[in-house]
C-alpha cells in the first residue's frame, strides 16, 4: 500500500541542461520501499542522467528532488577496473568500504556468488561479475538501490535470472529500486512501475500499460508492443535464480 512514509526519493519536473541543450527535462517519479521503478528509453534518452539526478550526483538542475534516506546502493553503467590486477572478489568488496566478514558473506550469498569469494575478478563470467557488483551494492543493506543497466555482458537467459534476483533483493531487503533497462520485455516480470523516457517522460505506468501506449510504440515499434502483450503474465512458469524454467504448482 502506498504511503508517504514509504517514499525514498521523489523527483518533480526534474531536468538538466548542458551547453544550452536539455539532456532530460520534466521528469517526475517516486520510488517507494519494496517497489521497483524502471526507466526505459533509447540511447541518449536521459535514463542515466535521471538516475544521477536522483542520486544527487548533479548539483545544478531544474525542478526538485527530495530524498528521504541516505542509505543508498549504486551499480553504475560503467566501472573501470584494471583486469591485470590480481584482485579477488573478497578484495573488491572492501575496496572502498570497511565491511565485516559477515556482511560480505551475506551479500554474496544473497546474490548467489558466495562460492566465488576467493576467485580473481578477471576470471569471472559476465553474469558472475554483475552479481558481485550487486552484492557490493547491497552489502550495507541500502534502503534505495539504483541500478544502471545491471545486466550488461549477460546473455538472455542470464538477464532473466538477474532480473528475478533483483526482485528477490527488493523483497528480502524491502528496499526501493530505481532500475535502468534497455528492454521492457525481459524486465517486465520484475518491475512495478515503468517510466519511458526520450528526453522527457513519454509515458508511465504498469509495464503492460506502457507497452500499449502510442508513445512506446513509436519508440520501440508495434512488434515490441505485441510481443510484450503476448508475454503478459498468462504463462504458467517461473524463472529460477539460475535461469531455469519451472512449472508453477
Amino acid at each position: 500500500m502506498r504511503t508517504e512514509e514509504n517514499i525514498l526519493v521523489k523527483l518533480k519536473n526534474a531536468g538538466i541542461k548542458q551547453n544550452d541543450k536539455w539532456l532530460v527535462k520534466g521528469v517526475s517519479l517516486e520510488v517507494e520501499k519494496g517497489k521497483i521503478v524502471t526507466l526505459i528509453g533509447p540511447n541518449g534518452s536521459g535514463k542515466s542522467t535521471t538516475a544521477k539526478i536522483a542520486l544527487g550526483i548533479y548539483k545544478e538542475f531544474e525542478g526538485t528532488v527530495e530524498k528521504f534516506t541516505n542509505k543508498i546502493g549504486y551499480v553504475p553503467q560503467k566501472i573501470s577496473i584494471d583486469w591485470t590486477l590480481p584482485l579477488r572478489v573478497a578484495d573488491f568488496m572492501v575496496l572502498t568500504d570497511d565491511l565485516n566478514k559477515g556482511d560480505i558473506n551475506e551479500a554474496l550469498a544473497l546474490t548467489g556468488v558466495d562460492h566465488l569469494i576467493d576467485k580473481n575478478l578477471g576470471n569471472l563470467s559476465g553474469g558472475e561479475f554483475q552479481r558481485v557488483l550487486l552484492a557490493r551494492a547491497i552489502s550495507r543493506k541500502p534502503e534505495l538501490l539504483v541500478l544502471d543497466e545491471p545486466v550488461q555482458g549477460v546473455d538472455f537467459t542470464g538477464e532473466i535470472a538477474l532480473y528475478q534476483l533483483i526482485k528477490k533483493i527488493s523483497e528480502k531487503l524491502n528496499c526501493g529500486i530505481l532500475l535502468i533497462s534497455h528492454d521492457l520485455h525481459t524486465v517486465m516480470s520484475a518491475t512495478d512501475h515503468v517510466v519511458c523516457l526520450n528526453g522527457h517522460v513519454c509515458c508511465s505506468g504498469s509495464p503492460i500499460d506502457v507497452a500499449k501506449d502510442k508513445e512506446y510504440k513509436a519508440l520501440f515499434g508495434e512488434q515490441a508492443s505485441q510481443t510484450l502483450s503476448i508475454y503478459e503474465h498468462k504463462h504458467d512458469h517461473v524463472h529460477s535464480d539460475d535461469g531455469d524454467i519451472k512449472q508453477k504448482n
